[in-house]
């Protein structure tokens, strides 16, 4: 029996993936902003379910999570970075305040959830971390750059953190979702730029029409996402990339091919950086 640790559980993808942990047996650690809502969803895992309030901008609650976490279970073997929000709007919309506000939950917040549960899985030699990023940490969407800047953040961390833990028995995955039927798009979650540029106006309008037109129409399954996440914990050598959702698949076959067309057209450019070799 595995002990989950999740972050932002109180709904999407989040509480997706406590009900899967759950209905396979095993223990769950889930943390929200309001942890009510997990147990009102949760009902007949009382057992296995622990719930504890968390908003991961709070290092003190942090920490005090993990050691609650540690005390009921007494080891936490999978931890599901997944607590966050997008911040859309073009990048001058928004404002420097609100840009370190999106960087506390999304990246800050991560690494100090990450920080906390480390020397519970060194100790236990094993252990498996993963961050929810998004199809916008592998490309940089118009109206989104602060949410893609975020996103992007905690990809380089994951694949530097994968290396640095393995020695440990650590595993490390980011997981880059599509868009799944969630209340992302939602007003409770979503925001927009707070500053007002005429230059902008009618392209964040029409973008945020067409983000509203697509709330809760996306094409991917929430918890056919959270029955993947099982698989991926139950995986020999998981991988520490995973897109998830035909959109995703689409966006880093894309990306893929981009970066060797590029490669392949500048490389003359590319190698003339060097010094010159000497005979």
């Amino acid at each position: 029996m595995r002990t989950w640790f999740i972050t932002g559980a109180n709904r999407g993808l989040g509480l997706e993936i406590a009900r899967a942990a759950l209905e396979a047996g095993d223990k769950v650690v889930a943390t929200a902003r309001n942890p009510k809502q997990i147990d009102e969803a949760l009902e007949g895992f009382a057992e296995r379910l622990h719930t504890i309030p968390l908003d991961v901008t709070d290092l003190k609650a942090v920490e005090e999570a993990v050691i609650s976490a540690q005390a009921w279970s007494g080891r936490i073997d999978v931890l599901v970075n997944n607590a966050g929000y997008g911040q859309l709007g073009a990048f001058e919309e928004i404002a420097s305040e609100t840009v370190s506000r999106q960087f506390a939950t999304n990246v800050f917040g991560v690494f100090d959830v990450t920080r906390a549960v480390l020397p519970i899985m060194r100790a236990q030699r094993s252990g498996h971390v993963i961050t929810i990023s998004s199809i916008a940490g592998m490309q940089g969407f118009e109206g989104s750059s602060i949410y893609c800047a975020t996103k992007h953040a905690v990809s380089g961390w994951s694949e530097g953190l994968a290396r640095e833990v393995a020695p440990f028995g650590i595993k490390v995955s980011c997981v880059y979702p599509g868009r799944f039927r969630t209340d992302f798009l939602d007003g409770s979650s979503v925001r927009y730029g707070d500053l007002a540029i005429e230059d902008y106006a009618q392209a964040s309008a029409s973008h945020r029409q067409a983000l509203d037109a697509n709330n809760h129409q996306q094409i991917g399954d929430p918890a056919k996402f959270a029955v993947a996440m099982l698989a991926l914990v139950g995986a020999e050598q998981p991988p520490v990339w995973l897109p998830t959702g035909s959109d995703a698949y689409t966006v880093f076959a894309n990306k893929s091919a981009a970066l060797a067309n590029t490669i392949q057209e500048q490389k003359e450019l590319i190698l003339s950086t060097d010094f010159q070799a000497t005979e």
